[in-house]
């Protein structure tokens, strides 16, 4: 029995990035002789077991053979007679079929190596096109290492472009396609996610609500970008930017402007009322998807709402309590900074305006601690009660932000 080390480890170690997680697969073993060395088995469709004493992944060297469509039609042999390279041969890109031995020993029989000095994201054999997932999971690759100057082989997106056609794409199950786009919004550029699935032709599959942005254009004088798709692509990289790692802020600034899809074509390139127009095809998407509920409902929020934040300052203190209230604010002042950084994002993510201030953010912050500063206690000793409590509390807040905008200069 032989252990090495595979995977995303041995990747990031080359490219000297910080290691998460340590899998391991284990060559010349059947699970009998794992059980009888402690280790707990966790897998369901193929044997991986936990180390009794580290906790990290050991899986059987395994073979697959498609079955069927979509991502589980497969069936897999994993036993002693299954070799490191074959099991490294059925992974999906180069850069993740690499195998460490305990002396720090390269098994690289698919080159990984030299693409990830290429800077390159390339599958390993013709066997990719025959699981879908992999589509989403080269555009999160691409999400997370475009910084670093890496982008898809041609031959692997003309693969992909043929899955597409193929309708391999269809049979994703939405649990798995929101899974993949979670950790997408989560990485350093998101926006290079949106390219590689536009390019391919999944994007219109999978987020047709999304692709329809691409194209449509906006006001030169507020948006030099024009096209609302790269708006997009420009939000999402500032979010991620805010508020690295954060896939709740990330679908929010996702799914903010939907609405301009919508925009009738004699009104381009203004978009007036995108922001609610943008609440029904959010749902829709978000249902299909079965996002969590809090990020469909922050993201409805940012949807309807990112423009109140944008002319903050203009609003009457009355407008400003009734956003707070909105969010929630007052209860959940982690919720505004969520929306906040949506907000900052949008503002941001404009050719020519990636630098600028958004002062909006510490005005309505400022405005949210003034009001949760309101306490009922000194209206229930002036001897109010009921209503008449809930009516002073509400006129005290306004009063508070009006205070607190008379002071606050939006420079």
């Amino acid at each position: 029995m032989q252990t090495y080390l595979v995977g995303g480890a041995v990747r990031d170690k080359l490219l000297n990035r910080p290691v998460v997680d340590h899998d391991h697969v284990v060559v010349g073993a059947m699970p009998e002789e794992l059980l009888a060395l402690g280790y707990k088995p966790v897998g369901k469709d193929f044997p991986v077991f936990l180390h009794p004493k580290t906790g990290e992944e050991y899986a059987l060297a395994r073979t697959e053979r498609k079955t069927g469509r979509g991502y589980h039609g497969f069936v897999f042999q994993a036993d002693a007679t299954v070799t490191l390279e074959q099991d490294l041969a059925r992974r999906d890109l180069t850069i993740n079929a690499i195998a460490q031995d305990e002396h720090g020993a390269l098994t690289d029989p698919c080159h990984g190596v030299r693409d990830i000095e290429a800077r390159v994201l390339r599958h390993v054999s013709p066997a990719f096109v025959e699981d879908p997932v992999r589509v989403l999971r080269v555009a999160r690759f691409a999400a997370r290492f475009a910084p670093l100057g890496f982008t898809v082989a041609a031959e692997t997106m003309a693969l992909m472009q043929q899955m597409v056609r193929d309708g391999e794409v269809d049979h994703l199950v939405p649990e798995r396609v929101w899974a993949e786009t979670r950790k997408a919004l989560g990485e350093p550029q998101p926006s290079a996610f949106l390219r590689v699935l536009r390019e391919c032709g999944a994007l219109a599959v999978l987020f047709p609500e999304i692709d329809a942005l691409y194209g449509v254009p906006q006001r030169a004088e507020f948006h030099p970008e024009i096209d609302t798709g790269v708006h997009l692509e420009m939000v999402l990289d500032a979010a991620a930017r805010i508020a690295p790692g954060d896939d709740l802020v990330g679908f929010c600034a996702l799914t903010h402007d939907l609405g301009k899809a919508l925009t009738p074509a004699g009104e381009l390139p203004r978009h007036v009322g995108h922001e609610h127009r943008g609440v029904a095809p959010l749902r829709v998407l978000a249902a299909r998807l079965k996002v969590p509920t809090e990020h469909a409902a922050l993201a409805e929020l940012a949807c309807r709402e990112h423009l109140n934040a944008h002319r903050a300052f203009e609003l009457k203190p009355a407008t400003v309590l009734k956003l707070l209230g909105a969010l929630d604010a007052l209860r959940r002042p982690a919720r505004l900074d969520s929306f906040l950084a949506a907000c900052e994002a949008d503002k941001l993510g404009r050719l020519g305006h990636e630098h600028d201030n958004y002062p909006q953010a510490a005005y309505l912050r400022e405005a949210r601690a003034a009001a949760a500063a309101v306490d009922a206690a000194a209206f229930v000793a002036q001897g109010l009660t009921g209503t008449a409590i809930g009516a002073a509390m509400e006129a005290a807040r306004i009063h508070a932000i009006a205070t607190l905008k008379t002071n606050h200069s939006p420079s």
